[in-house]
């Protein structure tokens, strides 16, 4: 007998086969027994009738605990009345092992509840299609960047100097040396490019960031594309390709999990239509002024309240257009007409998601790098190897930071970023 997965039923109907899975939730009635299955790939329907296996096995049957494992064998038979479109006619169920007293049944339970049992809660329907999209995400990722030119490079989690705010790192001991866990692979994908030309990172980062809200996570993971002989402007056509290729990655080869998350995918499409709006950070503090944000002044960062007005004076993700130097890092490239702004640009999300891209082009002039790194209070001889950059063969080079978890949680459409990666480590929690 052969052995399947639920997501492979669909080739399979009108045969007999096996699948080992776990018992999601059942109801039964006097003579049917309806067992929902799950088993890493998908859920459907096993249906168990009595007249056909015997008393004692639909005993068994009517009788299974919620996880339990087992192997079930039956005839794959399709399904109109379901989405997934098939089910299993059961013929036989042999318990693998036993399950007695879950903690998550199919009722409502608080947040904290969950997330202490993050471990069991993975499980379930709405978890398993949020990863389901992550998956996708990431695969889409390699997909892209490959296709584009693009070599993957691993920059180092542990590093001896920060990209952006010291604040914001981690401190740790690295033998008779201080080292930080790293909070961007930024630099080290600079040092990449000016050795193959287009390359990107996907890895984890960290910051030590204390903040409770809905969009930020303690550990995350960035993607980080670096790419020489290249100018912001076309830095921005390369995110806006990326990011709709992603969302219409979701669209083509997630539909079931979309449709478990009951999200709206007429509005996704709406975001794989290219070119995506621009607004200058200039004219989006006008626009905020006019429309009752008297707290926003000319020189202040954007908080979540100002990105999702911006956000939604447009129908698809927005890019905001060259900030205030005063408040971006150290080695973003000054606009070439004016000295209080740079050649910067965040990706804000529609639908109050706030900002799922920072990208920048990069000072390429040494003696120019070498006072920024100073005025921010930056030891010198930390980012010697960084200016190097600046002395042999300097080029015009830009690059972004995508946030994987962020971008998730967008696509997805669900409310809080702690859904979006298997084990959120936050504020208050590194458990489990």
């Amino acid at each position: 007998m052969k052995r399947i997965t639920i997501n492979e039923a669909k080739h399979h109907v009108g045969e007999t086969v096996e699948i080992g899975a776990w018992v999601a939730n059942k109801r039964s009635s006097g003579k049917i027994a309806f067992l929902q299955l799950r088993d890493g790939s998908a859920y459907f329907q096993g249906v168990v009738v009595k007249s056909e296996v015997g008393d004692d096995m639909f005993q068994l049957a009517k009788g299974l605990n919620q996880e339990t494992s087992i192997l079930v064998r039956g005839v794959i038979q399709e399904d109109s009345r379901s989405k997934f479109g098939y089910e299993m006619t059961v013929t036989d169920v042999e318990v693998v092992g036993e399950s007695q007293d879950y903690p998550i049944t199919p009722k409502e339970h608080g947040t904290e509840f969950l997330m202490d049992h993050r471990h069991l809660w993975l499980r379930s329907s709405k978890q398993h299609a949020i990863m389901q999209i992550r998956n996708e995400i990431i695969l889409a990722t390699y997909v892209f960047f490959n296709d584009n030119g693009f070599i993957k490079i691993d920059p180092p989690i542990l590093t001896a100097n920060a990209a952006e705010d010291t604040t914001e790192l981690f401190h740790t001991e690295y033998f008779d040396q201080d080292a930080f866990l790293s909070q961007s692979g930024q630099l080290y994908m600079e040092a990449a490019a000016m050795a193959f030309g287009k390359v990107f990172s996907f890895g984890p980062t960290f910051r030590a960031e204390k903040s409770k809200t809905r969009r930020h996570l303690i550990e995350f993971w960035m993607i980080e594309p670096e790419m020489a002989f290249m100018d912001q402007d076309q830095s921005l056509e390369v995110q806006e390709q990326y990011v709709a290729f992603l969302v219409q990655r979701v669209l083509d080869n997630c539909e079931h999990a979309l449709h478990v998350l009951d999200r709206d995918v007429d509005l996704l499409k709406k975001y794989t239509e290219l070119p995506f709006p621009r607004i200058s950070y200039d004219d989006a503090v006008v626009l905020l002024k006019e429309n009752g944000f008297e707290d926003i002044e000319w020189g202040d960062d954007f908080g979540s309240p100002h990105e999702t007005f911006i956000a939604s004076s447009f129908d698809k993700p927005v890019f905001i257009l060259n900030y205030p130097k005063a408040i971006k890092p150290f080695y973003m490239k000054p606009h070439p007409d004016r000295d209080d702004v740079v050649l910067c640009a965040d990706m804000i999300a529609p639908e109050g998601y706030g900002e799922i891209i920072g990208g920048s082009e990069r000072e390429v002039d040494f003696d120019k790098l070498q006072e920024a790194i100073k005025k921010f209070g930056l030891a010198e001889e930390d980012y010697s190897w960084y200016l190097d950059l600046r002395k042999y063969g300097t080029v015009p080079h830009s690059g972004f930071g995508l946030g994987l978890e962020r971008a998730v949680t967008w696509i997805c459409g669900t409310e809080h970023i702690r859904e979006s990666i298997p084990f959120p480590r936050l504020l208050n929690r590194i458990y489990p």
